[in-house]
């Protein structure tokens, strides 16, 4: 088999807010994972190739280019629909998966446009991360696949004519103008029966219905709404709906760096995103699912504050081993391809910070209150009080030595400041103000003494370095010194000048250093390109902050979609795909660049 070359932004996301799955531009689904976002991929072509899992329905045409001719998703929702135009005639499909009823279904559905089109559909299960061939066998006018714990039906119209060869299930058929043909492939319990037979034209309607009520709820009424209103259909998309938690993107292992080794497993919840995930659903009216996000923080961190996690599992779990998988060869041989994610053992001060200013925005919106979330935030406050001094892995999760980061103290300081202005505004609530007010000032004094350098009039990336680190573009926006200290507008122009690439902003310096403790380097980082776009806003900048905003808005796919970096130098997507930090940064940076172009949604 030959490994797939398709550029990562040219997958389009489809979803049933438990999962999703990767459908590229030749009408190939080639990553998902059953039954969650977590699970182990049964479509693994994404990081090997066809062998490692795969669907795909297109035109059987000989010689035919193999990609669509265009696509989009049907009004506001995540119904995708891709066309093709043969010799013979014009044909579309339609692919969704269903919100979930008892089972997980991805259902498409082949529709004649005009002439008549030769189709053919090859299935290609390998579970396990394309690791493990299945049984499959016929049963009652369907074809099912069977591995271990995994059953997958596949049912298709009677009409259509279908056969296995070398290790996979193929359809052939024709469509004529007006004429659907609908594939289901549904996964349960290899142990449990067959549940209930999903309509797929019944489930299109209901979809449609479902996902463009659903954006109608977003209040923001400003230039930039189709951009908005799809990166919130991207975040709901990444919402685990039985817990509200979000993950962070959906796939693993899409290197940062094409031919590197910077591949994660991004499929877990980060505390790290919570503050600017509130704020993001927040802005655009989105109340309910800031409420199941915030409820989904407050499981997932309660208990010890020592045993604080940098990240979840979806339902708050744990254990995220890392292990790696070497019958993948990786997305254009960049390998090793991991499940899991190490980092989870990090000790990341930042996060202390992180659920201290989401918990403050929750109560300041006027969530629902949660009795036992005070006392929470107390406790972790606690604990950070006698750790904050300590050098950390920082926001980045580098995996080299531990280092006093300047932005894991700032988030100290914010933590304290929180609780302050917390007690300052509902005196009845129990807490020794006085406390947190001398903490908040030693960690606001020690930074600035510590974390910036004088003569080059910016704040560092840690004490007594010399690099500097895109989150200290945050320092205004989370109120530890005004846009218009010098402090704040010199550390905006050091990154722009030393960490920006083609007008785009690094993380940090990979050239030479070894802060991170990784070979090789990593494109631009979207959001922090947000940040830096936010920052030129808050610094009086607002022309530039705008042209800024909208060359980020180019580097979108033509879904909408954004990974979770971007590399100027080859001009492509990399990283994981779709990431929730940057449509995060899209929304909220788009919100803040039309503060009065939002309304009540309905």
């Amino acid at each position: 088999m030959t490994q797939r070359t398709q550029r990562i932004e040219d997958y389009a996301l489809i979803g049933d807010l438990q999962t999703a799955a990767l459908v590229g531009r030749d009408g190939s689904v080639d990553w998902l994972c059953l039954p969650r976002f977590d699970s182990a991929a049964c479509f693994a072509a994404l990081l090997g190739d066809e062998d490692n899992g795969h669907w795909r329905i297109a035109p059987a045409e000989a010689g035919h280019a193999g990609r669509c001719a265009r696509r989009r998703y049907l009004d506001d929702s995540l119904i995708l629909e891709s066309v093709w135009e043969t010799r013979t005639g014009t044909v579309k499909v339609l692919d969704f998966m269903p919100q979930r009823d008892q089972a997980p279904d991805v259902v498409r559905i082949v529709e004649g446009v005009s002439g008549t089109v030769e189709m053919g559909s090859v299935l290609r299960l390998r579970f396990d991360y394309g690791h493990v061939v299945p049984w499959i066998r016929r049963s009652e006018g369907h074809r099912v696949a069977i591995a271990g714990p995994d059953s997958v039906w596949l049912r298709s119209h009677p009409e259509v004519k279908t056969w296995g060869q070398h290790m996979s299930t193929r359809s052939s058929f024709t469509v004529g103008e007006g004429e659907k043909v609908a594939f289901v492939l549904t996964w349960h319990p290899s142990h449990e029966p067959r549940p209930d037979l999903c309509d797929p034209y019944a489930a299109l309607e209901e979809s449609l219905a479902d996902w463009q009520e659903w954006a109608a709820r977003c209040r923001y009424q400003g230039p930039y709404r189709d951009a908005v209103v799809r990166s919130l259909i991207t975040l709901k998309a990444l919402t685990y709906a039985p817990t509200g938690g979000i993950v962070a993107a959906a796939t693993t292992s899409l290197p940062e760096e094409i031919g590197g080794v910077r591949n994660w497993d991004y499929r877990y919840c980060w505390l790290r995103d919570s503050t600017l995930t509130l704020e993001a659903l927040l802005s655009a009216g989105y109340l309910e699912e800031a409420g199941q996000w915030r409820d989904w923080l407050l499981r997932a961190v309660a208990g010890d504050p020592a045993d604080l996690q940098i990240m979840y599992g979806l339902a708050g779990e744990r254990r995220l081993p890392e292990a790696e998988l070497p019958w993948l060869k990786g997305y254009l041989g960049s390998s090793p391809v991991r499940v899991g994610n190490a980092a989870v053992e990090q000790l990341q001060l930042d996060v202390y910070g992180e659920v201290a200013d989401s918990l403050f925005l929750a109560r300041e919106a006027g969530l629902h209150s949660q009795p036992h979330a005070w006392s929470i935030q107390l406790s972790l406050l606690g604990f950070l009080e006698a750790r904050w001094r300590e050098p950390d892995e920082g926001l980045w999760e580098v995996r080299g030595p531990r280092r006093h980061f300047v932005h894991s103290k700032v988030m100290a300081w914010v933590a304290a400041d929180r609780a302050v202005r917390t007690l300052e505004a509902e005196p009845t609530l129990h807490g020794d103000v006085e406390r947190w007010r001398r903490m908040r000032d030693e960690v606001h004094r020690e930074v600035c003494e510590k974390g910036f350098d004088p003569v080059r009039g910016t704040f560092t990336q840690a004490y007594g370095s010399t690099e500097l680190d895109a989150a200290t573009l945050l320092i205004p926006r989370l109120g530890f010194l005004p846009p218009d200290d010098p402090r704040v507008v010199g550390t905006v122009e050091a990154v722009r000048a030393e960490l920006a690439a083609s007008g785009f902003v690094r993380r940090y310096s990979t050239d030479g250093t070894t802060v991170d403790g990784l070979p090789g380097g990593e494109g631009t980082f979207l959001v922090c390109s947000f940040w830096l776009a936010d920052a030129l806003r808050l610094t009086g900048r607002e022309e530039e902050a705008r042209e800024l905003f909208e060359r980020l808005l180019a580097l979108r796919n033509d879904m909408g979609l954004l990974a979770e970096e971007y590399d100027p130098v080859a001009g492509r997507q990399v990283g994981n795909f779709p990431q929730a930090f940057s449509h995060i940064g899209l929304v909220a940076t788009a919100c803040a660049l039309e503060p009065d172009c939002e309304q009540e949604a309905g």
